[in-house]
């Protein structure tokens, strides 16, 4: 499983999802993202819901990475920090498998400018749940 089509899931595309690796070893996945004029409020930064939209990205792809595509995580619970203003333009996210139970996982990104300044930072608690005919190659 080394990366997806944004062009299968409209939503990524529009967040200009793009893969960037995955680390087995750590359960962390690095993706880049792109700002458009349109996630942009009066103030000249993302909207903050749309901020925690990159970080759910990073964090749901990196369980499904770390299972081999087999599950996703369905979001019980997430939770974001907002550290400075998201501006438009390209943007780098981690996401990364804290811990992975039977029942429980949990998950946490952050979300960094190209400078590797950090904007934002979340953390997620789900449910693991199949993934039925899920094709991210």
């Amino acid at each position: 499983m080394s990366g997806f089509k944004t062009k299968a899931w409209p939503h990524a595309q529009l967040m200009g999802a793009e893969f960037v690796s995955f680390d087995q070893d750590t359960q962390t996945i690095t993706m880049n993202f792109t700002a458009p004029e349109s996630f942009i409020t009066p103030r000249g930064s993302v909207q903050g819901g749309l901020v925690a939209g990159f970080l759910d990205e990073a964090m749901g792809w990196a369980y499904t990475h770390s299972t081999g595509g087999s599950h996703s995580p369905l979001m019980l619970d997430v939770n974001f920090s907002l550290l400075r203003p998201v501006r438009q333009g390209p943007l780098v996210a981690t996401g990364s498998v804290i811990k992975a139970g039977k029942r429980v996982v949990f998950l946490a990104a952050e979300l960094k400018d190209c400078d590797g300044t950090v904007l934002a930072r979340a953390t997620s608690t789900c449910i693991p749940t199949p993934n039925p005919g899920l094709d991210p190659e």
